[in-house]
């Protein structure tokens, strides 16, 4: 396995450090984790009548106004064909629809409805709420460690899925 080297002129020891940082149990661990996260939001979908990959592309076309299918299956780690599915079944509930692009008469828009703004709000504020109620039965000293991890944890998935490269040390 191949590892990302930071170009600072010593490259191989940023390399060494990391690793001996974060091993391949450390690695392990965090995969379990933001599995078991994920799973643990995916109720607030289902209270609101959607699969977690329904309310997940739906808050993407919510979040992006107006948004490429191609985009959204890029974003959402889909293929092509399980995005038009899944935005068929969404347009379907009258939470979306699809236009062709005014630029580009070839590619499709998704925009979302009021209906499935509102949707989408409330599958957020679910999901807020779940994790805000958690937050509050934790110690002090775990709630600093978490929000101080959140830079790093947004620096990392960006990296992850190529949307920036990593910063240099």
């Amino acid at each position: 396995m191949m590892t990302r080297m930071q170009e600072d002129g010593a490259g191989v020891a940023i390399a060494d450090d990391n690793r001996r940082l974060f091993d391949a149990e450390a690695a392990a661990r965090l995969r379990r984790v933001i599995g078991r996260l994920a799973r643990a939001m995916n109720p607030s979908a289902a209270t609101e009548d959607l699969t977690p990959t329904q309310a997940s592309v739906l808050g993407v076309v919510v979040a992006h106004g107006r948004v490429r299918v191609s985009v959204v299956a890029e974003l959402e780690g889909l293929n092509p064909t399980m995005v038009s599915r899944v935005l068929g079944r969404l347009e379907d509930l009258g939470l979306l629809h699809r236009v062709p692009d005014a630029e580009d008469q070839r590619a499709v828009l998704a925009v979302a409805t009021a209906a499935g703004r509102e949707k989408n709000d409330r599958i957020r504020e679910a999901r807020v709420t779940a994790l805000l109620d958690v937050v509050d039965g934790l110690p002090v000293t775990t709630v600093e460690t978490l929000a101080a991890a959140l830079p790093a944890l947004e620096e990392f998935t960006d990296v992850l899925r190529g949307v920036t490269p990593p910063r240099s040390v």
